[in-house]
Formats: structure tokens, sequence, C-alpha cells
């Protein structure tokens, strides 16, 4: 949610605000003058939560907002409206959740801490830091029934696009993964149930994204870092107030560690040798200088709304520096992150980040841009060392003008039939006989859900790939030992190379189309050549 324009929020690089002057540092890169002690030198966790629930939807409520949750209730116990029955917190509600601006009127009327702010006309001062503060923290209650504390010189999260972010993950470790109703990949479980660990890099004083992620997902939990002792001391009253401290671990890093913490003995201890994804929200400016002239380009004046510290907004090179030395981390790490993900703020830097990622052959990889409100806009960036792609809204959710960054195509067309309910049958019949009649590691078929799933070893659909298994057969019935060309024999020609989907949808108006997707594998040559024996086939249809 943009405010207008204010310092907090200007720039392309989010709600960052000049809180005096200060040397440049940043979350990830500069220490404290002094690092507190904590218990193992670094882990701040602390006691068991409840999985959150919340209360039935009630459809005469303006934009999507929810009962206000009795006082006392929060993530870690049961959020109880009255004469309702509880229920758990569903993938739609927060997939609709924002999805309009939520009304001042209505969150006034529902949260007495928010209603003072509020002027003769239900408008709200986002000069006034205060009323920025109570306006996340109002947010949090109705939204999602958290309790947060935020101190007054540090950073205050607009949730809007800190809900944005979790939502994209959200689709991004689903569309990177095959159906649960399909067991195509021994290595695939149900990305919406198994236990996920989430990375948050420099989490602030809110630790806001840690809270939205697990009181959406009850499966998921994270490691949250900062190297500012005084924010960790805010996040971590966050964590148990709203009783999630068996979810959520903080570490106090330093800027000469890595920013990616399996050097800490707390993940080697606790036997955390891979995580799902990580997330940060950078520095996005390189000096203070650069913060000012920044903000001197805008209507509002530079000292509005929440106010945050220099160690929040500045850092050497700014998120392109900060970036580069995530993308150089992931080099070493490779496969023990699934997904490496980054906010940015400046499209300028989504291009450089984009050119540094395909310098360094990351051809897997995933750019969204995310829109709050009228004038917000935010670029996510994600690459990945694995073989599961991206969904085509995942990874190429960007407009036009900038197509030029997009990873490759993950989804193509095979063909499209109009008024053809009559030949929907004929079709189906045809993609089975066409995969079913290659040599492939797996095919699963859902006549239900009217799509099926292969995993190829090689181009098992090519005159050559015949060829060699008939020269192969004949070697081993003459006795000579069966291995392939390479020199790696079978144990190579197991390893999936391409993971694809076959997708029928019927239209409303008759119309018949089928898609091939792109699910799993690093050569688009060979997704593209498969695309082409699929139109063979279907041609005449």
């Amino acid at each position: 949610m943009e405010t207008n324009k204010r310092k907090a929020a200007v720039e392309e690089g989010d709600e960052h605000n000049l809180a005096g002057e200060g040397e440049l540092n940043s979350p990830f890169r500069e220490p404290e003058a002094k690092r507190q002690k904590q218990t193992n030198n670094e882990d701040l966790q602390g006691q068991p939560a409840q999985e959150a629930t919340k209360p039935t939807s009630e459809s005469d409520r303006p934009h999507n907002i929810r009962s206000v949750p009795p006082s006392g209730s929060g993530p870690g116990q049961a959020i109880v409206a009255t004469g309702r029955t509880p229920r758990k917190w569903t993938d739609e509600y927060f997939r609709n959740l924002y999805t309009k601006d939520p009304s001042f009127k209505y969150l006034g009327q529902k949260d007495p801490d928010f209603a003072p702010f509020l002027d003769s006309q239900n408008q709200l001062d986002f000069n006034d830091p205060a009323a920025v503060m109570q306006l996340t923290k109002t947010l949090l209650r109705i939204d999602y029934g958290l309790k947060i504390d935020l101190p007054p010189d540090r950073l205050c999260p607009p949730v809007p696009n800190r809900h944005n972010y979790i939502l994209w993950l959200t689709s991004l470790l689903s569309s990177s993964s095959y159906h649960p109703h399909f067991s195509s990949s021994p290595d695939q479980k149900n990305i919406d149930s198994r236990p996920i660990i989430g990375l948050d890099i420099g989490t602030g004083a809110s630790a806001i994204y840690p809270l939205l992620g697990c009181v959406q997902h009850p499966h998921w939990s994270f490691i949250a870092t900062d190297i500012d002792a005084h924010s960790l001391s805010f996040a971590q009253r966050n964590i148990h107030l709203n009783k999630l401290q068996d979810r959520i671990t903080l570490l106090h890093r330093t800027p000469d560690q890595p920013l990616i913490p399996f050097d800490s003995p707390i993940l080697t201890t606790r036997g955390i040798d891979k995580i799902d994804f990580t997330m940060c929200n950078p520095p996005f400016y390189s000096s203070p200088s650069d913060l000012l002239s920044s903000a001197a380009k805008k209507s509002r004046p530079p000292l509005t709304a929440c106010t945050g510290a220099p160690v929040e907004m500045v850092c050497a090179g700014g998120e392109v520096a900060h970036i580069f030395r995530m993308i150089d981390e992931s080099l070493v790490l490779r496969e023990k992150v699934t997904w490496y993900t980054s906010m940015i703020g400046k499209v300028t830097s989504l291009e450089t980040v984009v050119e540094r990622l395909r310098k360094e052959k990351i051809q897997n990889y995933a750019v969204t841009e995310l829109v709050q409100g009228k004038q917000t806009k935010r670029w996510v960036v994600g690459w990945s060392f694995g073989g599961m792609r991206a969904g085509e809204v995942e990874g190429r959710g960007v407009s036009g003008v900038w197509k030029k960054l997009l990873p490759p195509v993950v989804s193509m067309e095979v063909g499209m039939w109009k008024d053809s309910r009559e030949k929907v049958g004929m079709v189906v019949e045809r993609v089975k006989q066409t995969v079913e009649g290659l040599e492939l590691m797996s095919w699963e078929w859902s006549g239900e859900r009217m799509r099926g799933v292969g995993r190829a070893r090689a181009n098992v659909w090519s005159r050559a790939w015949r060829r060699k298994r008939e020269r192969e057969m004949k070697a081993a019935e003459e006795g000579k030992k069966n291995e392939d060309s390479d020199g790696n024999g079978t144990k190579e020609e197991e390893k999936c190379k391409l993971g694809f989907e076959v997708v029928i949808e019927v239209g409303k108006g008759g119309e018949s189309k089928v898609l091939l997707l792109w699910r799993e594998g690093h050569d688009q040559g060979l997704f593209e050549s498969l695309w082409g024996y699929f139109q063979g086939k279907l041609k005449d249809i």
C-alpha cells in the first residue's frame, strides 16, 4: 500500500526514511557497537506455539476485512468471532486479502486504537509516524490476529506489500513442485503440507515476514537474521507475543559472516542442512546522499511517516551489491537452498541482477512485479540450481516492456480446436497414445484433471534415440556391454532430463486446447523438441 509517496515508501525502493545521518551500513553488513550476549552466542529462540485459526468470513464486511480477534488471541490460540464457528484461515482468504484497499472507516470502527488517527473524513495523515505505525498494527491484528510492538526509530513495514511477497513465495514453491495427485518424482512431496524452512535475511524489528508466513502456513518455520541488536530485541518480543517461538529462530549475525547462515552451530545442532527458500528486503540506497537525492525528487517532504535507521536503509553499493553477495554465496551453496529470492526496488537494479544471473549461466530463475495500490511497484527475483521450474505466472510475471528480462517460456500451446466438444475424447486418446509409446522414466495420467505428468531421461521421441536403443539392444543380444555412448552407462540415463505436464483445457464455448508445460530440467531445447513432437502427432485431429 503506497502512502502518498512518503519518504518511508518513496523511491523505487520501499518504505525507507532517513532518521538522521549515519555511516554507511546495512542490517546485513554492519554490526552493532557491541553484540548482545545470547544463548549459544546467537540463538534467540523460545518456546512452542500452536496452529493459527481464523473466524469464518462475513460477506457484509467490506474489502475482505475480518472480525477483530478478542483480547489475548493470536496465532498461538483459536480466534473466535462472537456467534460464529472458528475455522482455519484458508488459502483463498489470503489470496483475496488486499485485492482492494482497506477501508479506514471500517478499521476505525473495529479497532479503538486506530480511530483517533482518522480525521472527520476518515482519512489518515501519512505524515504522522504514529498514525502509520498504528495502521500497520491494526491491519496485522484484524487480518492476521497478530500483535506487534514497534520502536519509533526503526522501519514500519507496510503490510500489503509484505503480504504480496509471501503470496508470491507460496505460489513459487507450489508451481515448482509436482501436483500432489501425481507421484512421478520420488523426491517430491506435497508442498502444501510438508515442513518448509524459510530464511528471512534482515528480519528487522517487526519480524513481519516470518510472522505472516507462519500464520498463513502452519507447516512453515523460519530462520530470521539481523545484525542490529536493537531490532532483534523487538523481533524477539513480537515472536513471543504471538507464541511462535518454536517456529521462528532468530540469529544475531555480523557483517563478516555469510548472509545464508549454514555456518551457524544452531543450524548444525538442529540438523538443518537444507533451506527451501530465502527472502530479503535489502537496503536500496548506496549512501545517505543517495537516499536524500531520491527523496528530493518526490512531492512530499523528506522526513515523513515511519522513521528508519540508516542501518536499515543504506549499504555500500545499494541493493545490487547486496543481491550480488547473495548470488556469490549461492554459487557455492547451490542446491542447499531450493529458491534464493530477494525483493528489488528499482527496475534498473532488476536488469543488472538478471544480467548477472545469465552471466553465471543460471537459467532457472524467476522475476515478478508486485503491484500494490496505484503507485507502488516492486519486483522480486528468484533463482534455483535445482531442476524444478517456476510456473509461467510466478516466473514470468512482469509487464511487456520488460519481457527481455524474462526466463525461458515454460508453457506452450500444442493445438486448439474450436467447437470441438465431440473431439475432446479423440484429443485425450491421442495424447495418451503419443506419450505411452515413449520410453519414459514415468508417466501418470489423471482423467479427472485432464492432465498427465511425464519424466524423460533424454529425447526419447527422436529418431536418433530410437536408433541408439536398437543398437544397444542388438549389442546386448550379442553379449556386449550395454553402456551409454558418453561412457556414463545407465546411471546417467536414469537422471531426469525433462519433466513435463500435458494439460487439456475445455473452454465454456466448447473449444479445447492442449498445453505442454515445462516442469523439470535445464534444457530448453529438449522442451521445445517435445512440443514439436506433440504438434506433429496431433495436427491431423
